[in-house]
């Protein structure tokens, strides 16, 4: 069996694998919510239109009960202000995605500024849309499902701040 010596010059690699995956989940996550809002910037009155057309349909009235509560007039009214509201959503989901891609590239560095900047990319797009859209944007499964997501990296980041550095 060989020993490995260490001497006493030799840099120890910090063990800190698991922020550097989730920056890289960072890197994907950021580039998606870029595409997705740029994508609903241009896509905002066409979705409201065909939404309003299938409501208007004679097919409504035979979809199954669970499909036409994706349709209820709350729905309605959030497709509308998501519309009428497009740039400035479009603004705040590309400040949040580019203060997260930031805070990552600080966080691979080590910086502690880098966990915070993140945390802001993170939490401001979400206070921006119930600003802007109201309550009811908070609400439904996909949003449940989002805020799971961002509390599961909120949780899993909060535990690698031990290896950065003020």
């Amino acid at each position: 069996m060989m020993e490995t010596q260490l001497q006493p010059d030799m840099p120890i690699e910090p063990k800190y694998g698991s922020l550097k995956v989730l920056t890289i989940l960072t890197f994907i996550g950021s580039a998606l919510a870029i595409f997705s809002g740029i994508y609903q910037y241009f896509s905002a009155e066409k979705n409201l239109a065909a939404m309003e057309k299938l409501m208007n349909s004679p097919d409504f009235a035979k979809m199954p009960d669970f499909a036409k509560s994706f349709y209820s007039p709350e729905a309605m009214e959030l497709m509308r202000k998501a519309a009428a509201n497009k740039l400035p959503i479009l603004v705040v989901t590309l400040i949040g995605a580019l203060l997260c891609i930031l805070g990552a590239i600080d966080m691979r560095k080590l910086k502690m500024q880098g966990y915070y900047m993140w945390l802001i990319g993170e939490i401001f797009p979400v206070m921006a849309t119930v600003i802007l859209l109201g309550v009811a944007s908070v609400t439904g499964w996909t949003a449940y499902f989002g805020y799971a997501v961002l509390l599961l990296f909120i949780i899993l980041y909060t535990t690698q701040r031990k290896y950065l550095i003020y």
